[in-house]
């Protein structure tokens, strides 16, 4: 490896990203910079303005200048940080986040096509090649948590929700296929007929893998939704990912009109169960009930939307 293979492997694959732009107007009305400002923003759980400098590694002018202008678009919101007041919290309005929503199905388009023309068989190697380069030039450090994206899923996501939420459960509870085929109904109930505006799958993402879900569905009462089938992968624990799909869920609902969120779980699933206190989640009912080949604790859980702010 020569200095000379790193540079041509840069122009290279500079070349890639900008024939991928290439008539599109992929950023347009933004800039690159602020398109990736606006997508730290929706993205990641630092959202103090020193955080945002350091992790983009802007200049602090710069970076005030592009805040500057988010703030008189209606882009963002600026307020002291609850944990440092003299530290500035940045947050996307309804306004800023559409923006940001908009620049992210554009990319998922257009990095789809240029996926669409590698045969299926090299996929994985591309994968495993670009996993081993950001593992090697990135001193061999573990996942952070603002690594972690939340997005929606992509076609195969769903079957990887099933796959996983049969494969976890029974390695880690022993639980039999009586679970996954109710796993199978859940998630084919929701591809089949859902209403986008107020269902929704989130998909936790870290170097270009799946590492959780959770699921937000319409419950038979009204105005209540269920949150379903929350699951984060073993070696992705500890990054707050649980945290972060509960409170998607959340916020989702309330945003939408949502007046109660629910939940059914077991009281095996300690992990879980604690994530769902911590956003205000009340024990409403339990019950001794044999399933998945195992004897079990049933638990109902509420949230009253309207009652309870994070």
């Amino acid at each position: 490896m020569t200095v000379q293979d790193i540079r041509s492997f840069n122009r290279f694959y500079t070349n890639v990203i900008g024939a991928l732009d290439y008539g599109r107007h992929l950023y347009a009305p933004y800039t690159l910079t602020e398109s990736r400002v606006l997508y730290e923003l929706a993205h990641s759980p630092r959202t103090d303005a020193i955080d945002l400098r350091t992790e983009l590694s802007l200049d602090s002018g710069y970076l005030s200048r592009i805040l500057n202008k988010f703030e008189q678009d209606g882009l963002v919101e600026r307020s002291p940080s609850e944990k440092d007041p003299r530290r500035r919290r940045i947050t996307l309005t309804t306004r800023g986040r559409d923006a940001a929503d908009l620049l992210d199905e554009r990319a998922r388009e257009t990095v789809g096509s240029l996926l669409a023309s590698v045969p299926p068989a090299d996929r994985e190697r591309l994968a495993e090649a670009m996993r081993t380069v950001r593992t090697i030039l990135g001193d061999g450090r573990g996942p952070r948590a603002e690594d972690v994206v939340l997005r929606e899923p992509g076609p195969g996501d769903l079957g990887w929700i099933v796959q996983r939420n049969a494969a976890l459960y029974a390695a880690e509870y022993g639980w039999n296929t009586d679970y996954e085929g109710l796993v199978a109904r859940i998630v084919a109930d929701f591809a089949e007929d859902h209403d986008p505006h107020l269902e929704r799958v989130w998909i936790a993402e870290v170097d270009g893998r799946p590492v959780g879900c959770v699921m937000c569905v319409r419950d038979d009462a009204p105005g209540t939704a269920r949150l379903r089938l929350l699951l984060v992968e073993p070696d992705a624990r500890g990054l707050g990912i649980g945290e972060r799909l509960v409170e998607a869920v959340v916020d989702f609902a309330r945003g939408v009109g949502y007046r109660d969120l629910v939940l059914w779980t077991n009281d095996v699933l300690a992990a879980a169960r604690r994530i769902y206190q911590r956003h205000g989640f009340v024990l409403v009912s339990e019950k001794p009930h044999r399933s998945f080949g195992a004897d079990l604790v049933g638990q109902d859980w509420r949230l009253d939307l309207h009652g309870t702010q994070e």
